[in-house]
């Protein structure tokens, strides 16, 4: 297993998006000295201009880093854990997966909110809210990947903020909204052979972290994640991220250990 470090911003458009470069560093650390696994930063452009091209925003710099992610995927020896950063680092892994996977590949995506907008009908125009619509090779062409995830291969848990546009994507067999004690299920029914794992803090409830970059209540507690997570066991889980993380606070990122034994776990099941 290989960690990669992506201290991305630009994705995000919050408040606290700026503390996503920090947070993604303190959190690779931790999961390093918890997965005994050496973590590495993949570089990337800190530049950035709000203003919207083409309906997203940051989008050159996006780009850019999209670049420099996919040359730290180039080497296939390892799975690759993924510490974000925003959750537009996913356009990388996700889809060198798809690739390298094939048709199969199922995601299972812990997120608060689905990603399913695209820049004609996000609301902000923060990439992150658009990026699982672009691995479905839909959107900005620019961002729309090919090979594109298959419909109905990705398992949204624990989301509980959709906007219309997601929903009517949801609607049509994009992706599925499933309770946690239905993922495997779920993901079988759909046809996966393989899984990625995306997970995305904000499924978190406020009250079990407090370093979430966007914030939903009624989310997930700890215990409840752990063992989501430890499900995909039957499984090959071929990638995983984790994301959105905007806090450094080493005690406050300590709530997450078992988060990542987990994670670690499922990567190690499998062929590597």
């Amino acid at each position: 297993m290989r960690i990669h470090v992506v201290p991305q911003t630009q994705g995000a458009l919050t408040p606290r998006a700026a503390e996503l470069a920090d947070g993604a560093r303190a959190l690779g650390a931790l999961a390093a000295e918890v997965l005994g696994v050496l973590a590495t930063e993949v570089t990337i452009d800190p530049a950035g201009d709000p203003s919207k091209v083409d309906g997203i925003a940051n989008r050159a710099a996006l780009v850019r880093n999209r670049a420099g992610q996919l040359a730290a995927l180039e080497a296939p020896e390892a799975k690759v854990l993924t510490i974000g950063g925003d959750c537009a680092v996913e356009l990388a892994p996700i889809g060198v997966a798809r690739f390298r996977h094939g048709a199969g590949l199922g995601v299972a995506y812990f997120d608060a909110h689905p990603d399913l907008n695209t820049a004609a009908s996000s609301p902000s125009g923060a990439y992150h809210g658009m990026v699982l619509r672009s691995l479905f090779g839909e959107g900005d062409p620019e961002f729309a990947a090919s090979p594109a995830l298959e419909p109905g291969r990705a398992v949204l848990v624990g989301t509980r903020s959709i906007d219309p546009a997601e929903q009517e994507a949801i609607d049509r067999g994009l992706a599925t909204v499933a309770p946690a004690a239905e993922l495997p299920k779920r993901l079988r029914e759909s046809g996966a052979e393989s899984v990625y794992l995306h997970l995305d803090l904000d499924v978190l409830d406020p009250a079990e972290f407090t370093g979430i970059n966007y914030p939903e209540p009624d989310g997930l507690s700890v215990p409840e994640l752990v063992s989501a997570i430890d499900s995909l066991a039957e499984f090959e889980v071929v990638g995983a991220a984790v994301t959105e993380c905007v806090t450094a606070d080493r005690e406050e990122l300590r709530k997450l250990v078992p988060v990542l034994e987990a994670v670690g776990r499922v990567m190690a099941s499998g062929p590597r």
